[in-house]
């Protein structure tokens, strides 16, 4: 299967998402995101939650707090 026909077949869910505003990069972080949770459960501190799965996952820190405010904030309104 051609990229091209893999995008095709899958145009309307890929519009719909990038609508919504999900990035498709941030399907690679949804087990750092379980990962996270799981922690936060468990009762762990934030800072301490990043700087486990910045290493675990080989990103920033940085990067871990920005994925933690996107993966938490709402989908925009009318893409629902």
């Amino acid at each position: 299967m051609k990229v091209f026909e893999l995008i095709n077949f899958n145009r309307e869910l890929l519009k719909r998402l990038q609508e919504a505003g999900i990035r498709l990069d941030d399907a690679r972080y949804v087990d750092l995101y379980s990962d996270y949770m799981a922690m936060h459960r468990n009762g762990d501190k934030v800072s301490y939650i990043v700087a486990a799965l910045s290493e675990k996952y080989a990103v920033s820190e940085r990067k871990v707090y920005g994925l933690l405010k996107r993966f938490q904030s709402d989908c925009k309104p009318f893409a629902v």
